[in-house]
């Protein structure tokens, strides 16, 4: 019985593993090498053809050497370059017996490069209401003068139907036992894609340009001169993967199927801005470094991923809450261990982050709570932080061109600024987030989870000034930092028409523009989070309404559905849902939106705010109903129902 289980689990392995393989290799290898759509001809394509390659189909010997592919690129570039010179030369030519000479040496203007539609943008969703915004009849901040934060740079998407992604093969060592004595030991190797060829930290590979060249050549109608390229956005702890690089992975043959799972499955859950924004990031330079090096993490990643199977396809059995508790158990366990050892910081910090952080994105809001509930677990990070020397180094960076922020760091410091308005306390590293506002800083919040930084700045100044208001604050200091507060926010108001469609005239995501959309339903939301401050907050005025409402139409550019962007945003749309008014649109929108999504509304930190916004409104409405103006905060309603999630 034990060899037929141990068959089938092989033969299903292998069957994964070839349907990866099958998935991700189309066109030939000197397109793929290339980066472009490959028409697959025989027995040449015509890109080959045409700039007078070799058309390989057979995987060649160069591909499985990085070195040698480096090479092999080389050859290309030159063979290309003598392609277009001669085809340059050819054109002078004619054109020089017939044009003006004015007309061969004009350039092209910035609207060849447009997408044609000459629209109007309509202006900015947080300029309609900022003349509606007051605190308490103080008197309104200047609007019309604001001085806005520099964009930050963005990498742009690289989820094209046009564009050939990379393989990464992953080699996953399983073993299996008979009372405790190992048997048989078995490798599995799968294909899985990234769109980008991830470099060595710190290097940009130079050589590599004119790959970027010619494919934003090509595809410059695809994407507009606002969205640059950076191959690399942060420090990443491990390096990044070439792509020749075999990741080994080894779990127990009882284990593969979480491993599977979660790399196809979750991963996509947890930072989707950062692949927006660097696609094939999250996979090859946070995760796979880090599930192949570090035995903590991937015991946290197998738990996280038997948790989203109970959630997603009702596994309810007994050997999926065993391997639920199996991980979960192991983590804590050799977390512990590591800690009494006071060694490997790094990877204790990327472990502790990701039992907080992955939670988020997996479960339903009738799973049973951990042990350990998130903020503890991240007052271990926040030590560690601190070990590292994290803060610091951050702060290191203020005014440095192309700076790479500390992935952890910038990670932690998303935990903890919007962690901190869960608990109604200051942020752990609010003095860091500080140096960083003053200094106009980014610490690439925008780029990991979309919003601006210093929106999240200011998020945290607002937490700081509760955690002061719960400590009996004097009411006319209170007022008066609300005030500061609302003229800095009013600092960070962009300019009219910024607000737009995310879509490019291909269909395909603009990163720099769905990070202005996202930045204006935070900058929304922290109005709303400051404004309840206010000594004796109402919900039920106009110009809290006006600011619900504004959300809501903010949240018309933000692309919905499954595949949406509306998981990321749990923490404004909790902000604003819980103010909301029986009859606001915001409540048709969000029902509207969590149908849209389907069952993936019903898990992570969405499903959690759903069934909390449920319950807020029950108590909120009833009490209205009844003349009572006085609402029910949901920090408050989380403590009656025994919640303890973060909802971010």
């Amino acid at each position: 019985m034990v060899g037929t289980t141990t068959q089938q689990a092989a033969n299903a392995a292998k069957a994964q593993a070839a349907k990866m393989h099958r998935r991700s290799r189309t066109g030939c290898f000197t397109c793929r090498l290339r980066r472009k759509k490959c028409d697959e001809g025989k027995p040449s394509c015509r890109a080959c053809k045409h700039l007078g390659l070799k058309c390989e189909y057979k995987r060649p010997m160069w591909w499985s050497n990085n070195e040698q592919r480096r090479q092999q690129k080389e050859i290309i570039k030159n063979i290309i370059k003598r392609t277009k010179l001669n085809e340059k030369t050819a054109q002078g030519v004619s054109m020089s017996a017939n044009t003006p000479p004015s007309l061969c040496h004009s350039l092209p203007s910035t609207d060849a490069f447009s997408d044609g539609r000459g629209c109007t943008r309509a202006p900015s969703v947080d300029s309609q209401i900022s003349t509606d915004f007051n605190f308490n009849q103080m008197p309104a901040p200047d609007f019309f003068n604001s001085v806005t934060m520099p964009p930050p740079v963005f990498a742009p998407s690289f989820h094209h139907p046009h564009f050939t992604p990379y393989e990464v093969d992953i080699k996953t060592e399983s073993q299996l036992f008979i009372n405790d004595i190992p048997t048989r030991r078995d490798s599995t190797i799968s294909t899985f894609s990234t769109y980008q060829t991830p470099p060595v930290a710190g290097h940009q590979f130079p050589a590599d340009q004119w790959i970027q060249q010619d494919y934003f050549e090509s595809r410059r109608e695809s994407y507009t001169a606002e969205e640059p390229f950076d191959f690399q956005v942060f420090d990443f702890p491990h390096g990044s993967f070439s792509p020749s690089h075999q990741s080994m992975i080894q779990v127990d043959e009882c284990d593969q199927h979480l491993l599977n799972h979660f790399i196809d499955n979750v991963v996509r859950l947890i930072f989707p801005i950062l692949e927006v924004n660097q696609h094939g990031s999250a996979l090859s330079d946070v995760i796979l470094p880090a599930l192949e090096s570090n035995k903590t993490y991937l015991h946290c990643c197998l738990s996280i991923a038997a948790l989203h199977l109970k959630a997603t396809e009702g596994i309810q059995g007994e050997q999926n809450e065993s391997d639920i508790m199996r991980h979960q158990s192991a983590t804590i366990l050799e977390l512990c261990e590591a800690l009494n050892r006071d060694t490997d910081h790094a990877q204790i910090l990327e472990t502790t982050l990701g039992m907080i952080f992955f939670q988020c994105s997996v479960g339903r809001p009738s799973d049973c709570l951990a042990d350990i509930p998130w903020h503890q677990h991240f007052q271990a990070a926040t030590a560690l932080v601190h070990r590292l020397d994290l803060p610091n180094n951050l702060v290191a960076l203020n005014g440095l061109p192309h700076a790479q922020p500390p992935f952890n760091m910038t990670l932690a410091s998303w935990i903890d600024i919007l962690g901190a308005t869960m608990l109604g306390r200051t942020p752990a590293f609010a003095d860091t987030y500080r140096e960083k506002l003053i200094a106009d800083s980014p610490s690439g919040l925008a780029e990991l989870m979309g919003c601006e930084d210093r929106i999240m700045y200011l998020i945290s100044e607002i937490a700081c000034l509760e955690a002061l208001k719960l400590e009996n604050m004097d009411e006319i200091q209170l007022c008066a930092h609300i005030k500061l507060l609302g003229d800095q926010l009013s600092l960070s108001e962009p300019a009219p028409g910024t607000v737009a469609n995310a879509y490019s005239s291909t269909g395909a995501i603009r990163p720099k523009q769905l990070s202005k959309n996202m930045s204006a339903v935070f900058r929304l939301a922290a109005r709303i989070y400051l404004c309840s401050l206010v000594p004796d907050f109402d919900r039920t005025q106009p110009s809290i309404s006006n600011l619900v409402n504004a959300l809501t139409d903010a949240m018309e550019f933000i692309p919905a559905g499954p595949d949406g962007f509306d998981r990321s945003l749990v923490w404004p749309l909790l902000i604003a849902g819980s103010v909301s008014l029986p009859n606001s649109p915001f409540r048709i929108m969000f029902s509207a939106r969590a149908t849209r999504m389907g069952t993936s509304s019903e898990f992570g930190s969405f499903g959690r705010i759903k069934e909390l916004l449920k319950d807020v409104w029950r108590v909120n409405d009833d009490a209205l109903s009844k003349g009572a103006k006085q609402n029910v905060h949901w920090r408050d309603v989380m403590q009656q129902k025994g919640w303890d999630f973060l909802l971010i």
